[in-house]
């Protein structure tokens, strides 16, 4: 989904938009899109008007939020929001750092900040890493939601099957993560940066007693609690990097001391921490685009 503001409309209109209402003539793009109200209310959040084509440069802002998976079609839309931030519009977060920023590999560009990682598509090295760590955590690149993440010992004799399953025999880059522990005490805890900056409280997702994802799509209970020391130092690595590129609204999840992911595509949790905390994440993201269009 897109969500826009209009330039030199009456503040808070905003305007939406799906992937198949975006498309490009002659080097303009363009979107065809529905004015919108949300409404805090879960039964009836929302109501949308009738669509109408225009310039995507015209607007002044433009929120990009659409999940995973990270594919071919989601790479042809960010190329359609470079030539609406080229011609005038403000795109959150930027389109180049989305097709630079995979969740799952852009973990590489931190080591310091992550338990030993593997990205690979060869069976071989995989059963190597599992051997060398004893548990292991192997996912797609492209996946969400707790989505086809499988927990391996090494005495597991299905760890071949799910190999070559994440691979597809060996033609599809996959990932493995050492075991972390602390995912059944303390959760798969869920740190929002806006603009660089850490929101006080981490969401803490704990799996359900039966499974081992910390997701609350895949049944884990939402909890929280405020950062601590490590978290403020992974954030003070990663977050001005994040800044600089242009990804004004991140999630780092965070298990024990490492980060495993950095969603920087539809990070999810802030109602949460709003309801727990009164924290506003909501305010804080409109302040800091607000910053920015002062500042273009």
């Amino acid at each position: 989904m897109r969500s826009c503001w209009r330039r030199n409309a009456t503040a808070g209109n905003c305007f939406y938009a799906e992937q198949k209402d975006l498309y490009l003539r002659d080097g303009v793009a363009f979107g065809r899109l529905a004015p919108l109200k949300v409404i805090d209310d879960p039964k009836v959040w929302f109501t949308r008007g009738e669509a109408a084509p225009g310039r995507l440069g015209d607007y002044d802002v433009i929120l990009m939020r659409k999940d995973p998976p990270f594919d071919t079609e989601y790479i042809y839309s960010t190329y359609i929001l470079d030539r609406a931030q080229i011609q005038g519009a403000l795109v959150f977060n930027r389109p180049q750092g989305l097709r630079d920023m995979n969740e799952k590999v852009y973990t590489a560009w931190f080591p310091e900040c992550c338990a030993p990682t593997l990205i690979s598509r060869d069976m071989h090295d995989m059963s190597e890493f599992l051997r060398e760590h004893g548990k292991a955590v192997c996912k797609p690149l492209d996946g969400m939601g707790g989505r086809s993440i499988f927990v391996l010992e090494q005495g597991d004799k299905n760890r071949n099957v799910v190999f070559e399953t994440l691979t597809n025999y060996g033609t599809r880059y996959a990932i493995v993560q050492r075991y972390l522990p602390e995912i059944v005490t303390a959760g798969d805890c869920r740190v929002i940066l806006v603009d660089g900056e850490p929101v006080p409280f981490a969401l803490q997702r704990m799996p359900d007693a039966d499974d081992h994802r910390g997701n609350l799509a895949a049944g884990a209970r939402a909890e929280s609690r405020p950062l601590n020391d490590r978290d403020r130092w992974l954030c003070s690595v990663i977050g001005p990097k994040l800044k600089a590129a242009g990804m004004i609204f991140v999630g780092l999840d965070v298990i024990g001391d490492f980060v495993t992911e950095i969603n920087v595509t539809s990070p999810t949790g802030i109602r949460e921490l709003d309801r727990k905390h009164g924290v506003d994440v909501g305010g804080m993201l409109v302040s800091a685009i607000s910053r920015s269009l002062e500042a273009a």
